[in-house]
């Protein structure tokens, strides 16, 4: 007996000390939350599907989901205005804030941060010239198109599609990424990435909580200062066309942030959470 069949046993023995009916043992079942190696599988699995996606498709999903997350900065700055300041301010604006994410998550689009966490993992698990192409086209093709969907999003508020109060009110939120730039940038840019691939990888678990879960993950990133790449182009946009940001700013902001959401989604967090399966992955002769 090899050493996964000598554990199995060890389990089974160890499970079967407490006596339980078949129907007892259903509910047990039902009830247990989802192994490591299960979320893993339904990630990655989700990531095959998107690298598999035609390019049209990911370009017009990316599309809507880049001008969709425009309502996390829309929902910040009405935070911020329509209710008198206070301590619970920064509360309101991170619930405005998570708007956004939880339209792009639940309806399924495709945001670039994302993809950091579900499209790495079938590269980690197979390892090939092949899967490094597919990654990099469904990356560069999905913040291409979120990057344009910001830009419409920021066009459209801008040339007074939410009237001059809204306007002002954009432009004032939006002030939050003159502290991101550079190496602040960088370092603020890891913890959105990890936050944005926690999403990912919790939503297999959270049936009936998913919206809760989405507010809290990604509301932290504005309540911590954090900074999202696609949700911070939009703000970018806005400063620019409103003539308050240079292109030079534009890239000392973009780049560095960029570089921290790859670093915290793809490095740190998807590495790590394939790592911790990687075992057992290599054990189970069904996937050798």
């Amino acid at each position: 007996m090899n050493e996964p069949d000598r554990q199995d046993a060890a389990i089974d023995d160890e499970e079967r000390k407490v006596a339980l009916d078949p129907e007892q043992e259903d509910v047990v079942d039902d009830r247990r939350a989802a192994s490591a190696l299960i979320v893993h599988e339904i990630v990655r699995r989700q990531g095959i599907e998107e690298l598999e996606r035609p390019a049209a498709s990911l370009w017009w999903s990316g599309l809507t989901a880049g001008i969709v997350i425009g309502l996390s900065l829309l929902g910040k700055a009405v935070m911020e205005t329509a209710v008198p300041a206070g301590p619970w301010t920064p509360l309101l604006q991170a619930l405005g804030y998570a708007l956004g994410f939880v339209v792009v998550v639940l309806g399924r689009m495709q945001l670039f941060t994302e993809s950091t966490l579900s499209a790495v993992l079938p590269l980690a698990t197979d390892p090939s010239a092949r899967n490094m192409v597919r990654t990099l086209r469904l990356w560069g093709l999905v913040l291409l198109a979120n990057l344009v969907g910001t830009f419409a999003f920021a066009g459209f508020a801008m040339l007074g599609g939410l009237g001059v109060e809204q306007s002002r009110e954009l432009v004032e939120a939006s002030g939050v990424i003159f502290e991101h730039m550079g190496m602040a940038g960088f370092l603020a840019g890891i913890p959105a990435g990890i936050l944005l691939a926690s999403v990912v990888w919790t939503l297999p678990s959270a049936e009936g909580q998913k919206v809760t879960l989405i507010i809290l993950l990604t509301g932290l990133i504005d309540l911590g200062g954090f900074a999202h790449i696609v949700a911070g182009s939009a703000e970018m946009w806005v400063l620019m066309l409103h003539g308050d940001l240079s292109a030079g700013q534009g890239l000392a902001f973009f780049l560095p942030v960029l570089g921290g959401n790859i670093v915290g989604g793809s490095v740190l967090f998807a590495l790590l959470a394939h790592a911790q399966v990687r075992g057992e992955i290599e054990s189970d002769p069904v996937r050798r």
